[in-house]
C-alpha cells in the first residue's frame, strides 16, 4: 500500500515543491482560493488552491493520505485516470464550499445593511446570530446598551465597524489544501477496496476502509454543522470531495457497465 506508483510520486512532488516556494514567495497567495466577491479572487484559484497548505501539519496529514490510498487506485485506474479523478475532486470540493461561502458572505452583507438602514438590537443579534454566534455572550451586552440607548451614534459606530470588520476579515480569508481531492481519493478506495483492513490512529483496531470512511464523513459534517470557536477547517469542502467523488465514481461505473 506505500509502493510509490508514478502519478502518485509526481502528485506528492508538485505539492511537496508549491508549499516550500509559497514559503518563500509571498504573492504565491494569489493561488489560495478566495470567495467570489472578494477582490483578491481569481478564476484560475479552483485549481491552484489544491496544491497549497497552511503548514506543515496540514501538507504532511494530506501527502500521508494520497501515499496510502492512492497507489492501489492508480494500480486499478492507471496514472491519467488518477489524476484526473483527483483535479475533478479537488476542483469540485473548490467550488461547492466556494459556493457556500459566497452565499454566506452576501447574507452577511444583507445583515450588515439592515442593521444600517434600522440600527436597533434585534438586526444586531440577528447579525450575531447568523454570523458570530461564538460572540453572542459579548454582543448581548451591546444588544442590551443600544435598547437602553438607541440613538447614541457611538454604540451605532462600533457596531457597524465591527461587523464591517468581520466582512472583511470573511472575505480576505482563503482556503487551501487537497484535502477535497483526498476525501475524493477515500471514497475510491473504500468503493473499489471497502473490506481493507486499515489501523488508522488512535484507533486500537483495524477497520475496514468502508467503514473508516462513512464515519470520517460523519464526522466532517457534525464538525461543519457544529463548527467549534476558532476551527478554521474547511468541514465542508472535505464533504464535498467526497460527494463528487462518490458521482463520478458511479458515473464511470454505469459507463463501464453498458460496455458489457
Amino acid at each position: 500500500m506505500f509502493q510509490l506508483t508514478p502519478m502518485v510520486r509526481n502528485l506528492l512532488i508538485a505539492n511537496v515543491v508549491v508549499f516550500f516556494v509559497a514559503m518563500q514567495v509571498t504573492p504565491l497567495g494569489f493561488l489560495a482560493l478566495y470567495p467570489i466577491g472578494s477582490p483578491l479572487f481569481q478564476p484560475w484559484q479552483f485549481l491552484t488552491y489544491m496544491f497549497m497548505h497552511a503548514n506543515l501539519g496540514h501538507i504532511f496529514s494530506n501527502m500521508l493520505g494520497l501515499v496510502v490510498f492512492g497507489p492501489m487506485l492508480e494500480q486499478r485506474w492507471g496514472a491519467n485516470r488518477l489524476l484526473t479523478y483527483w483535479l475533478i475532486c479537488g476542483l469540485g470540493a473548490g467550488v461547492l464550499y466556494n459556493g457556500l461561502r459566497t452565499y454566506e458572505v452576501k447574507q452577511m452583507r444583507h445583515d450588515i445593511e439592515a442593521f444600517r438602514a434600522e440600527p436597533t438590537d434585534v438586526n444586531l443579534m440577528d447579525f450575531v446570530d447568523h454570523n458570530a454566534s461564538d460572540y453572542r455572550d459579548q454582543y448581548a451586552v451591546v444588544a442590551r446598551q443600544l435598547h437602553a440607548t438607541p440613538d447614541d451614534p457611538g454604540l451605532i459606530k462600533s457596531a457597524l465597524d465591527s461587523m464591517e470588520y468581520m466582512y472583511e476579515r470573511s472575505l480576505s480569508g482563503p482556503m487551501v489544501g487537497a484535502s477535497g481531492a483526498l476525501f475524493g481519493i477515500m471514497i475510491a478506495f473504500a468503493f473499489y477496496f471497502p473490506n481493507t483492513p486499515l489501523i488508522i490512529f488512535p484507533l486500537p483496531v483495524p477497520i475496514k476502509a468502508k467503514y473508516l470512511v462513512f464515519l470520517y464523513g460523519l464526522y466532517e459534517f457534525y464538525q461543519g454543522v457544529h463548527r467549534a470557536p476558532g476551527d478554521n477547517v474547511a468541514h465542508f469542502a472535505h464533504l464535498g470531495g467526497l460527494l463528487v467523488g462518490l458521482v463520478v465514481l458511479l458515473i464511470w461505473q454505469r459507463n463501464r457497465n453498458r460496455m458489457y
